[in-house]
Order: structure tokens, then C-alpha cells, then sequence
């Protein structure tokens, strides 16, 4: 008798996501979210322990900043050019270009209308909140527009965010994802930084900042895989 043939056993295949399941960003975003919501209410209605926090915060780093004009200086550089709202939005369009440029326009389009939707998000809740800005005697630096949220923390937050996840999406190496991945957090914490230095933002409206522009990118990033997998044959 002929032995019998051997047959290969199949391998496991990963089961892929139901319909139906939710993207793990958007349970970032509902987080990210009713966090910010709270800090938000809490901010509103002039929450006494939060607001003496801000203005202990405020104060001594003021009083820093009054002491110590050279790191002031530095400050203000780091906060007017490196992480200003505009350089990060020229870091997304330079990065929309190369996507274009290279045909990934699904990918393009996203970044640019998350990039988009964190600036509208940001002016909306300086209307509608209306904070106003810490007043001091002798200020070192002045901004314009309402306070909460930061404008600068949240969009480096969301600038730095997409393009970490544009990173991981090239099959980069762990190297430079580690690399990219601390530049990102010295950014979004630096750019929080200077502003509450430079006495133009209460810590809570940092917070804000960071908290909603992590929501942005969750909410974006979710999405995105969400048509991706439903797009798959």
C-alpha cells in the first residue's frame, strides 16, 4: 500500500476586526474627551481648588521668568519660531505635499483635515469659553485671543501626533520611531511648556490643549483605519 500523502496543516489566520467592534481610537477619543469636557466645566464654573492651582503655577513660574531674562529669551524663541502654531501647520502642509507627491492621497487628505479640524476645534472653544489670559505687573510676553485652550499645546499635539502615525504606517524602523517618538514629546511638552513660562496660559488650558489634541488624532487616525478595513475586498 501506497503510505498516505502528509498535508500541511493550514495556519491560523489573525480573525479580522466585525463591523460592528470599535477602532481602538475611539476609545481614546471618548476618553480624551469627557476628561476635557470635565476640565472644561470645571473651568467655566471657576472650580476653587483647580484655579488656585492655576495661579500657583503661574505665579512661580512668573516669578522665574522675572529672575532669569536669558532663559526667558530662550523661552519666547522656542515658543515664537520652533513651536509656534504656524511653524507646525507648515510641518503638516510640507508633509500633505510629499504624501501628494508620492500618490498617497487618502493619507494627505487625512492629515490635512485633521490638522484642520484641531484649528477649528481650538478657535471655537476660545469663543465659546472665553478665558481670560493671566494679568501681571510686569509681563515678559503677551498673545492674543482667549485663553483655553492653548493654541500651541494643542497643535503641537496634533501635528506631532499625525506624523508619528504617518511614521508607523512606512514600516519605519524601531530606531527612528524611538527617535521620532521622543522629538514628539519634547515638542508637545516643550511648546506647554513656554507658554505657561512666559505667563500667557494657566496650566489648565495646557491641559486642555494636550488632552484635546490627542482626541483629534485618535478621532483621525480611528477613522482612517476604520475606511481602510471596510475598503479591503
Amino acid at each position: 500500500m501506497r503510505p498516505p500523502t502528509p498535508t500541511s496543516t493550514p495556519l491560523p489566520r489573525t480573525p479580522a476586526p466585525e463591523p460592528g467592534l470599535p477602532v481602538p481610537g475611539a476609545r481614546t477619543a471618548s476618553l480624551t474627551a469627557m476628561v476635557t469636557v470635565l476640565l472644561l466645566v470645571t473651568v467655566a464654573v471657576g472650580w476653587e481648588p483647580l484655579m488656585s492651582a492655576d495661579r500657583t503655577v503661574a505665579v512661580e513660574l512668573h516669578e522665574s521668568a522675572l529672575a532669569e531674562p536669558g532663559l526667558t529669551q530662550a523661552n519666547r524663541i522656542l515658543s515664537d519660531w520652533v513651536w509656534d502654531p504656524w511653524t507646525m501647520r507648515a510641518l503638516v502642509v510640507g508633509v500633505v505635499l510629499g504624501l501628494l507627491w508620492r500618490g498617497e492621497r487618502l493619507p494627505a487628505l487625512w492629515v490635512a483635515a485633521a490638522s484642520l479640524l484641531g484649528s477649528a476645534v481650538q478657535q471655537i472653544l476660545k469663543v465659546l469659553v472665553g478665558r481670560q489670559r493671566p494679568v501681571w505687573a510686569e509681563p515678559v510676553d503677551s498673545a492674543h485671543y482667549s485663553a483655553f485652550p492653548s493654541g500651541h499645546a494643542m497643535t503641537a499635539t496634533v501635528t506631532c501626533g499625525l506624523l508619528l502615525w504617518l511614521l508607523a504606517r512606512t514600516g519605519a524602523g524601531p530606531g527612528l520611531r524611538r527617535t521620532a517618538a521622543l522629538l514628539a514629546a519634547v515638542s508637545v511638552l516643550g511648546a506647554g511648556f513656554t507658554r505657561l513660562y512666559l505667563g500667557v496660559h494657566w496650566l489648565t488650558d495646557v491641559l486642555a490643549g494636550w488632552l484635546l489634541g490627542i482626541c483629534v488624532v485618535a478621532v483621525a487616525v480611528g477613522s482612517y483605519e476604520r475606511l481602510a478595513l471596510n475598503r479591503e475586498p
